[in-house]
């Protein structure tokens, strides 16, 4: 019985690692030209200032819809994997229009759906990882994947960037055939085992439509006061990440008009530099977070995010600093999505982690419900510069937050890791 109890777990962690590694690798080369978009639109379909602020106040203000997608795996096992099917289904859809659509604000909501719906699923993600995969190896798995998915975005700059420059937008063909590429990965998803146990059965409760509409932001307020230090880990991530979005109004214009930048510039900077540096540091990002507490290790993540708007000005003068400035900006992410992603489990311990997961996910909905407004208002009063700057002296702000109220890193029996 132990040796059929250890060939299922085996099974079991194999099918959970390999779905969540082509998740990523199938979708990466969607996600390279999905983070284009907003300066796509700036420069093929000339969007406005407004429309370009609109599309970055939805990257992360869907966040707060994604709580309701989210919700509906809240004690419910059973719902996992469809959350995770219908989700990559439906994000998908809207990009296979794009060959036959003018109109930018169609771009823009198809941009909010594909992060309402993304966002949404991180908890799901999360609770079939810390079902499926022990602890000591789930940070390893994260990175991994992780890294991998950011390898290949590295290697598609040459090709994007090069059919977009030289194709008049190529962008909208482009779209629909690696959106169908990340679709694939839904094969590997349905076979993931998730084992229900009797206890577990669900049960259905009748709730009206204003009961349905509260209940989960009832549910995150009841655990905010329970766990004051969930909350400050919530308060020096919601610093440093308001350091990040409020200079990314700034960025188009930045990059267009000040550094004159061509799609491939474009694309070998977002893509190939940041994702070298993501994949160069997720390791070792993987194997500090297991040695200090996590709000030190945030503190390490907003020092380096401090140091990326320095770097993007000195491109003014010479190029080689955007390209530095995106291989920071990439070490730092993936110790960013690391921490984002796997706080949930952490603080969790012995609870379902959806509900912490679904927090995350949350935050980032109200932070950017204003901070790029923010700073869509600083543009018209000060430089792009200027605003690039206050966004750093943010992220330096959470590193001094995060680091004053870290515990000591030695660990304490039922102390959160």
């Amino acid at each position: 019985m132990k040796e059929s109890a250890s060939l299922d777990a085996a099974a079991t962690l194999k099918k959970t690692q390999t779905a969540y590694l082509w998740t990523h690798i199938l979708n990466t080369p969607f996600w390279a030209l999905f983070n284009m978009l907003p300066f796509i639109l700036y420069k093929d379909l000339h969007a406005t200032v407004l429309q370009i602020t609109a599309i970055i106040i939805l990257k992360p203000a869907t966040s707060l819809f994604s709580l309701y997608w989210s919700s509906l795996i809240e004690k419910r096992k059973d719902r996992l994997l469809s959350n995770l099917v219908w989700a990559r289904l439906l994000s998908h859809l809207p990009f296979f229009f794009f060959p036959f659509i003018d109109n930018p604000w169609f771009f823009i909501a198809s941009f909010g759906l594909y992060m309402m719906l993304a966002r949404g699923t991180i908890p799901a993600w999360m609770e079939v990882l810390k079902l499926n995969v022990p602890e000591e190896t789930r940070k390893q798995t994260f990175a991994y994947s992780h890294t991998l998915g950011y390898v290949g975005a590295a290697l598609l700059p040459f090709l994007l960037g090069g059919l977009m420059d030289h194709y008049h937008e190529s962008w909208r063909w482009i779209f629909p055939v690696t959106a169908l590429i990340s679709l694939i990965a839904i094969v590997p998803k349905l076979r993931i085992p998730i084992v229900i146990e009797p206890t577990e059965a669900p049960q259905e409760t009748s709730l009206s439509f204003s009961e349905q509409l509260i209940k989960p932001w009832k549910s995150v307020w009841a655990l905010i006061l329970r766990r004051p230090d969930f909350l400050k880990y919530q308060m020096g991530f919601m610093l440093g990440g308001a350091g990040l979005i409020v200079m990314q109004p700034a960025l188009p214009l930045f990059f267009v008009d000040s550094l004159h930048l061509t799609y491939m510039e474009l694309a070998v900077a977002l893509t190939m530099c940041k994702g070298i540096g993501f994949a160069l540091a997720s390791p070792t990002w993987a194997k500090v977070m297991g040695t200090i507490h996590i709000y030190r290790f945030n503190g390490w993540v907003t020092m380096l995010a401090f140091f990326f708007p320095l770097c993007l000005i000195a491109a003014e003068m010479n190029l080689s600093w955007l390209y530095l400035a995106y291989l920071l900006y990439g070490i730092m992410q993936a110790g960013s999505e690391m921490s984002w992603n796997l706080s949930g489990p952490l603080f969790a311990k012995d609870e379902e982690s959806s509900l912490y997961t679904s927090v995350n996910v949350l935050t980032v909905g109200l932070r950017g419900c204003f901070v790029p407004a923010i700073g869509s208002l600083l543009m018209t009063l000060i430089h792009p510069t200027s605003v690039m700057l206050i966004g750093g002296l943010l992220c330096l702000l959470s590193t001094g937050y995060m680091w004053k109220i870290a515990i000591p890193i030695k660990r304490r029996v039922g102390e959160t890791q």
